[in-house]
């Protein structure tokens, strides 16, 4: 079966850097999408990064753009987010998300809807 964990949450202070790391076991990478979001209590979850497994293309909600990367690491089936420059606003759940199948490129791709399975959450902190 599928099955996502994310590990590297933490508490840094504002301006600091935290890597996530999802490892996606029972994924074929190369024909779905793999995303981060983050969800902060009493709020929606917000989609942050997408990835195309496999050709790598990506795509950022506007706050996590210059700012945060996702990346892939197809053989080991892992998808990274290195998130730099960290600001309070930063801070929440975050959520590794995977589909079965490719979703078009567009909004779609932080949309939750979209993806059938989730991992349990790490954890972020970013003080002031």
């Amino acid at each position: 079966g599928q099955d996502l964990v994310e590990t590297g949450g933490g508490s840094v202070e504002a301006g600091m850097s935290l890597r996530l790391s999802c490892s996606a076991s029972g994924f074929t990478f190369g024909s779905n999408n793999v995303a981060w979001f983050r969800q902060v209590p009493g709020k929606e979850r917000e989609g942050v990064a997408a990835i195309f497994t496999g050709v790598g293309g990506t795509w950022y909600t506007n706050s996590a753009k210059g700012r945060f990367i996702i990346s892939q690491n197809n053989a080991e089936k892992m998808v990274d987010l290195q998130m730099n420059d960290l600001k309070p606003e930063d801070t929440g759940m975050y959520y590794c998300a995977a589909t079965l199948a490719r979703v078009p490129r567009g909004p779609r791709l932080l949309s939750e809807n979209e993806y059938s399975f989730w991992g349990q959450g790490t954890q972020v902190t970013v003080s002031a």
